[in-house]
């Protein structure tokens, strides 16, 4: 399978940093310069499989081109930036970004966070369906319906909606799906899982409604009776 990343990074120096990191870990790596530049190198290059976006660049910034990109494509994305404060990390993951990784950064934690982005995209467990109620997610195919109505889920909001289906009626603590879905080298709050779920059950219409809240612990699947 491609390991195409397409990064965007208008830095020359961060550009070719992290293209080299990810290239010793075997990925191909496309590269652009600007906000525009990326967005016709997507339509250009084929097959590519993640974006890594600096948030500030000229032409169009980083939200920009996230939002442009989130209008046809489910493609995973990492924002890479130097604004660290949570309300720019929750304005991304609104935004349909996957990961937000904060400059300066670790190169091996960068690494390990493209790799488990990629491995929970691209590697999904063999299971044809999972259903509850009128919610069904197949796995083959990676579409989920709600009432036989396609829904548009990030990357990341596919793998939470994925592993709450995987253990319906159970009971999962924030910290258990930081762990499953983020990885156990995530640095995110609680407030990170609860933005995500808040915006699933708004993608879900009447189908939110089956992820329910479990005061001061975390959340669940399952149909109300």
């Amino acid at each position: 399978m491609s390991k195409k990343v397409l990064i965007a990074e208008d830095d020359q120096r961060m550009q070719m940093l992290v293209s080299d990191f990810l290239i010793h870990e075997g990925y191909e790596v496309i590269v652009a310069s600007n906000g525009k530049d990326a967005l016709v190198k997507l339509k250009e290059v084929k097959d590519i499989k993640l974006i890594v976006l600096d948030v500030m660049m000229p032409f169009l910034n980083g939200w920009q081109v996230c939002q442009e990109v989130r209008k046809t494509s489910t493609i995973p994305i990492i924002m890479l930036t130097a604004k660290n404060t949570e309300p720019d990390e929750l304005r991304g993951f609104t935004k349909g970004v996957d990961e937000y990784i904060t400059k300066p950064f670790s190169p091996s934690i960068f690494v390990a966070r493209v790799n488990a982005l990629y491995s929970r995209t691209y590697n999904q467990k063999d299971m044809v369906e999972v259903a509850i109620g009128d919610l069904t997610i197949n796995t083959l195919k990676h579409k989920v319906w709600c009432k036989n109505e396609v829904i548009d889920l990030s990357q990341t909001e596919y793998s939470l909606l994925l592993f709450l289906l995987e253990n319906k009626g159970i009971v999962l603590s924030r910290e258990q799906l930081l762990n499953k879905v983020w990885g156990f080298d995530y640095q995110g709050t609680d407030r990170t899982v609860d933005t995500h779920i808040n915006r699933l059950r708004v993608k879900l219409r009447e189908c939110g409604y089956y992820i329910q809240t479990v005061r001061g612990y975390g959340y669940k699947i399952e149909v109300c009776s």
